[in-house]
This record gives structure tokens, sequence and C-alpha cells, in this order.
């Protein structure tokens, strides 16, 4: 019986739980914050529509030249929806850069009622085919230019040549400048022949093969020549292997360099 009482007495007490999580959360303190968010959320709302003004100006700044100011306004008036404080100024800015000699815009909103739009113009730096204008970066900005600056370089090449030929003519025109020379103009035939035209009137033609090793081969070698006898050349031929050809103004082709091979490469 002794024994039987000690075994009761070492069995283990139920375990007492604690407070479930539920129990844990202090919800005043959850109510206080939520309530501060909706407040907080409630104020913006009603910020955003009190500041909500309808654009009443625009107000364009820029050195103008080929843009007038009235166009701004007007794609401006076409692009906004809403008021100041939702208007998309992304698609205020794409709508101002498809007008015709607009580089850049800069859009901001000025407060309580105004629009803000700084642009900035393109600036020709080649002529493209017949009529059209290239910007400095190799852009064809204008397909169809009412006036063409006749002292731009001439750029010329097949549909969507327009980036390679620019190219060429931005990294050889300040090598020309070192060798006394003025490059005036560059040309991709439809065949991918390349050739140069000199501002003194004399044509280098460097063919569709290792185009660069022959641009390189006549600032070394054909370009002191032409610089002294300019007068004398009509053009440059550079598609042979080791050396050049020279057309004088007489209708007489002079190899002046030796030539294994008297037929120029493509």
């Amino acid at each position: 019986m002794a024994l039987f009482t000690r075994r009761n007495r070492n069995r283990a007490r139920p375990r007492q739980e604690g407070p479930s999580l539920l129990e844990r959360i202090h919800w005043r303190a959850v109510g206080a914050v939520a309530g501060v968010l909706v407040a907080a959320a409630t104020l913006a709302v009603l910020l955003i529509v009190a500041l909500d003004r309808p654009v009443q100006h625009v107000l364009v700044e820029g050195p103008f030249q080929r843009v007038a100011p009235p166009e701004i306004e007007s794609a401006v008036a076409e692009s906004i929806r809403g008021g100041l404080a939702t208007v998309d100024l992304d698609a205020v800015r794409e709508r101002i850069e498809q007008i015709e000699w607009v580089d850049r815009a800069v859009v901001r909103r000025r407060w309580p009622d105004a629009i803000r739009v700084e642009v900035s113009e393109q600036v020709p730096a080649a002529r493209w085919n017949d009529t059209g204008l290239l910007n400095a970066r190799g852009e064809l900005f204008l397909r169809n230019a009412r006036y063409i600056p006749a002292e731009l370089p001439l750029l010329e090449g097949p549909e969507g040549s327009e980036g390679a030929v620019a190219k060429l003519y931005i990294d050889a025109q300040g090598r020309f400048i070192e060798a006394g020379l003025r490059l005036a103009g560059v040309r991709l035939d439809e065949r991918g022949a390349w050739e140069l035209e000199l501002a003194n009137g004399v044509h280098v033609r460097l063919g569709r093969l290792a185009v660069e090793e022959r641009l390189d081969r006549f600032l070394r070698l054909a370009g002191p020549l032409v610089a002294q006898r300019a007068a004398e050349i009509r053009h440059v031929d550079m598609r042979y292997t080791n050396g050049f050809s020279v057309g004088w103004s007489a209708r007489s082709a002079v190899a002046v360099a030796p030539q294994e091979d008297a037929t120029p490469d493509a």
C-alpha cells in the first residue's frame, strides 16, 4: 500500500498552458497604428484633391530658332490628362519630343497651376541623302527638311544605314584635320562600297573590304600627296593590296605605290 501511494506522489502534474497567440497581441496598439495609417492615407488623398488643380499656364523656356513656343503649348494641352498633381509628365514630354526640331524636353510641375517646359532643339551636323538631316549622334531627325544648309557634310547611304555612315564620318574627320585635309562627305552604295569626298573635291575610293585598313593607308601614304597636289587630282583609289592609284585631272591614272596586282580589289 505504501508503494502504491509513493508512485502516485511521483506522477507528473498536468502542465499549465500559457496565453494563446491572439491573447498575446496588444489589440489597443494595433488599433492605434491602423488608425494612424488610415488617417495618413486620408490626408494624402485630400491633399492630392486639393492640389490637383487644372493646369492654367504653360511656361516654355529655351533658345528657339526652329521651334515656335505655341507649338509646345499646343502639344502640352493635347497630352494633359487630369490636374497638375496627377498629370503624366512623361507622356507630356514624349508628345513634345515628337515635334520637328525638338531634341530633348524637360517637363516639371510649377505650383499651383503651371507646367514648366525646357526645350533643346536639334542641331544639324550633316545632310543625309537629298533632304534629310542628321544630328551629332548620327540620328536622322528630319527626313524632308525644307532648308538644307549647304555647308554641312553630305552623308549618303541606303535606308537604315545612317548610323554606320555617320560613325565612319565622326571617327575619321578628326584624323583628316590632323592630316591637313577636311572630310566633306561619306557615301555607302547599295553594294556596300565606301567612298569619301574631301573638301578640295578629291574622291577617295575605299571599296567594301578592309575599309579601316585602307583608310589608315590613305592617311599615311596618300594624304600628304593629296594635301600638296589636290588641284591636279580627281580621285585616289585605295582598293589595292599594298598601295593605291591616283586619277589625275588630265585623265591619266598613275600608280604611285608598287602594285603586285594592278587590278583593284572590291
